[in-house]
């Protein structure tokens, strides 16, 4: 995977020249890292890159409240199989030309299971971690990005969902739970956590599992589609279906709306999604609808509708070719005012509160 640095969008300078030259010299060592380093494995060669909590650029201290930001950064933006696919990269037959891109390192259309991280500044200046999501890729997606950006605890994981694409990495926590931190708020509705029961049954009851065992030590709190707070921070869920009696949640912190995995908006949700600075919706394929995801023409009517300052589609399958509908895409600013973009894994974007 890439070692080379997707550039921050929308960056709000606290001090402009400070800031460029930290993420100057952030560019600079990824290059680096990348040139001298050819053949190590490119999602680890990031840990080269200073630690962004050291280098001071997570103190907010000093911001003004009205130049305060928070981040938004895409640990995955595929399927639940992600892309490329096993099936596609052995087909002797036909040839998948977005598989195949996927391939190279740097690539965007590259994509493990969604999920996002939102790096939220507390009063002190501190900054705490909210995962959306632990699906089946999580771990990779750590690997490659929490180094990069310096992330390391996780104050909270607020699930949307129980299928395995959304919480098939709960069991790789214990990498935080056995070396970083004593324990993880995971936020759940109670349907979900039935669901859990069963998957990871193990992790709602330690008492079951072998002596001397080590496993995730997760606080499993249950929510419901009413506004709830991780510390400081409000929370409210976006209840939508996902597929014919399915439902999921999305989540709105600030002004950043996510819509992970949605077939229909119901209209007391769509009240909620007024005034977004920042829509992230989900958007399978471009050619036809699914009974459990947007297309790419339903998610735009639903941008249509909502408005938003900016939108980034996520969960796209490897008929999405990065490049060649981010094209298609930009034609709609100039002629509908729609500021609409696939997003990429690793992407951030930095928002105001």
């Amino acid at each position: 995977m890439a070692c080379v640095a997707p550039m921050p969008h929308n960056i709000v300078l606290a001090n402009p020249r400070d800031r460029l030259v930290r993420l100057g010299a952030l560019w600079s060592a990824a290059r680096l890292a990348s040139s001298w380093w050819p053949r190590l494995d490119r999602r680890l060669c990031a840990a080269a890159i200073q630690d962004r909590n050291v280098a001071g650029v997570n103190d907010l201290s000093g911001l003004p409240s009205q130049q305060r930001f928070f981040d938004v950064i895409f640990l995955g933006t595929g399927t639940s199989e992600g892309v490329p696919r096993v099936s596609c990269l052995t087909n002797r037959y036909k040839r998948c030309p977005v598989c195949f891109a996927a391939l190279q390192v740097g690539n965007k259309n590259r994509r493990r299971n969604t999920s996002i991280i939102v790096r939220y500044p507390r009063r002190d200046g501190t900054r705490m971690n909210i995962l959306v999501d632990a699906g089946k890729f999580f771990y990779h997606s750590a690997l490659q990005w929490f180094p990069y950006y310096g992330l390391r605890h996780l104050d909270a994981v607020i699930i949307t969902h129980s299928h395995a694409d959304a919480i098939g990495g709960l069991d790789d926590l214990r990498d935080w739970t056995n070396n970083i931190q004593d324990s993880i708020p995971i936020y759940v509705a109670q349907r979900d956590l039935e669901v859990m029961g069963k998957t990871h049954y193990y992790l709602l009851d330690p008492t079951v599992i072998t002596e001397g065992t080590q496993v995730s030590k997760l606080q499993f709190k249950v929510i419901d589609e009413q506004p709830f707070f991780v510390e400081d921070v409000k929370v409210t869920p976006l209840p939508v279906w996902h597929g014919p009696g399915y439902r999921s949640l999305g989540f709105r912190i600030a002004d950043m709306c996510y819509i992970s995995d949605v077939s229909e908006i119901p209209e007391e949700t769509y009240a909620l999604l007024q005034n977004c600075d920042l829509l992230v919706v989900d958007a399978l394929r471009p050619d036809r609808p699914s009974t459990t995801h947007f297309s790419l023409d339903q998610a735009l009517d639903a941008v249509k509708r909502v408005h938003p300052k900016r939108t980034l589609f996520t969960g796209m399958m490897h008929t999405m070719d990065h490049d060649k509908v981010n094209k298609q895409l930009a034609d709609l600013k100039h002629s509908e005012g729609l500021d609409v973009q696939l997003s990429f894994d690793g992407q951030l974007v930095q928002l105001r509160l």
